[in-house]
């Protein structure tokens, strides 16, 4: 069982739970173009976030497989919310897990992306005692990629044509980090 000690804090954010007052801050990312063209799911109405957000809100604690926490990032020195955090349990069998992060744009390209993902690393490993996790991503999705190399995280697969997405074959990458090659 994972449930961690909200808030969770790294130098410049604070990941917690999500709360119905994070729906404005939601829709300003999951409404944009940009923001989901390599993600499975297309830009959301302000309903569709809101539904989106009744989920996020439940995602707190991981007591087995399949599970997930879903933490709102939120930038210390504004307090603002600025994208999501995710952790879920792969596999309670091969102690596996997956790490996934979304960001408004207006916030890439200073290090938040990697400095939460970091965080979800940290709670895989040390506090729910992964085996390995991973990190999906289309393959067009290149800054995705150096925010996975930047942890450290290692490219094993390229599978060419491995998803129909939106209407088209796209590619898939998977890195991945055991727990032996962990270093916080």
């Amino acid at each position: 069982m994972l449930k961690p000690d909200y808030p969770l804090t790294t130098p410049r954010l604070t990941l917690r739970p999500f709360t119905p007052d994070d729906l404005d801050a939601v829709h300003a990312f999951e409404s944009r173009p940009d923001v989901t063209r390599y993600l499975y799911w297309e830009t959301r109405d302000l309903d569709a976030t809101r539904a989106g957000l009744d989920t996020k809100i439940s995602r707190t604690a991981i007591a087995d497989e399949g599970d997930a926490l879903n933490l709102a990032v939120v930038r210390r020195d504004t307090g603002h919310l600025i994208g999501l955090a995710l952790l879920v349990w792969t596999s309670r069998q091969h102690l596996q897990g997956e790490i996934g992060y979304i960001l408004h744009p207006d916030h890439h390209g200073h290090g938040f992306a990697t400095e939460a993902a970091r965080q979800m690393l940290r709670l895989g490993f040390e506090e729910l005692h992964l085996h390995r996790i991973v990190g999906r991503l289309d393959g067009r999705n290149t800054a995705s990629a150096r925010v996975l190399e930047k942890l450290g995280m290692r490219r094993e697969a390229h599978l060419i044509h491995n998803e129909h997405v939106k209407g088209e074959w796209t590619d898939e990458v998977i890195y991945a980090m055991l727990a032996t090659e962990w270093t916080p």
